[in-house]
């Protein structure tokens, strides 16, 4: 395989997606089996934003596999205090392996790949979390075999996580019901794409609706985020009476099937986009969402940076 970087599934077949979940599986059964795959190589770990999962799965996995992650704060590094995306790109080539990337703008993380010779990985940005998606579509394969044919309902606000799952899903022959309130639907170019995509693939077409019940009606997954993310803490209060009716209950889980799972990316806010009884109840996957990062990433790790190119 080609080495590439790990930007949006867009980028990636369904065949190399699978494979990806293959490899994260091997490497969940037998950790041990990989602990020099990436002896001596080291991974820049760039954080505009902070988090816990991502930075923790990186920098553990980076270790597990034999090498180092670093990790480069917003005032660690001059990005955007002075040096360009292409500067700092080119600069860090020189130092590292790879580049994984936690931004605000999306185009950080296409310059970063336009201007480095590393690979570079989206961690999380304004537009699209592939790697959580990756990580949720792979728990959900565990608990379900394969995805083709299943439905997935995104309640909420159609953010980063919403637009990968939707690339995610027509990858991997899911259908998914996007459910969000007037004005705060998912972004109209990424729509379209994952559109076009879908139809290329013989995927169904992802759906967008005002009616939470009516997405969840049938699915097999019910997935929510918190609903204001990094940099819309300001809006909290006008999102809050926007997205009423858009908290995911015991009641709205009983409209999807009986066997039906619970996901969400986490960070959570218990009594808002979620009941604390369906967070925490027996139909919740999230820890396991969670863990998952780590295993897939490391394929993901693996995949890029030298391992399997």
């Amino acid at each position: 395989m080609a080495r590439k970087h790990f930007l949006s599934l867009k980028d990636w077949s369904r065949e190399e997606i699978e494979g990806l979940f293959d490899l994260a599986a091997g490497m969940k059964a037998d950790p041990t089996a990989w602990a020099e795959a990436l002896k001596g190589q080291s991974l820049a770990m760039i954080f505009q934003k902070p988090s816990t999962r991502t930075r923790v799965s990186f920098e553990v996995g980076m270790f597990q596999l034999g090498g180092q992650a670093l990790f480069l704060g917003a005032n660690d590094i001059q990005l955007h205090r002075g040096e360009t995306v292409g500067d700092t790109a080119a600069v860090l080539s020189r130092y590292v392996d790879g580049i994984m990337a936690r931004v605000f703008a999306h185009q950080d993380v296409l310059d970063l790949a336009r201007h480095g010779t590393v690979p570079v990985i989206n961690g999380l940005s304004d537009l699209l979390h592939p790697c959580q998606a990756l990580a949720d579509y792979f728990t959900l394969r565990e608990r379900r075999g394969p995805l083709a044919g299943l439905k997935m309902a995104y309640v909420g606000d159609g953010n980063n996580v919403a637009h990968a799952l939707m690339f995610g899903a027509v990858k991997l022959g899911c259908a998914i019901s996007v459910a969000c309130p007037p004005g705060y639907g998912p972004n109209k170019l990424i729509f379209k794409s994952t559109a076009r995509e879908a139809q290329k693939l013989g995927s169904p077409k992802p759906e967008v609706t005002n009616d939470p019940m009516a997405a969840v009606a049938a699915a097999d997954v019910v997935y929510t985020d918190v609903w204001a993310s990094m940099g819309q803490e300001a809006e909290q209060q006008k999102r809050a009476e926007a997205f009423q009716g858009f908290r995911v209950t015991p009641e709205m889980m009983a409209a999807a099937r009986p066997e039906a799972v619970f996901m969400h990316c986490l960070p959570a806010h218990r009594g808002e986009e979620g009941d604390a009884a369906v967070m925490d109840g027996p139909q919740s996957m999230v820890y396991d969402e969670a863990e998952n990062r780590l295993h897939v990433q490391k394929a993901v790790l693996y995949t890029l940076m030298g391992g399997a190119s």
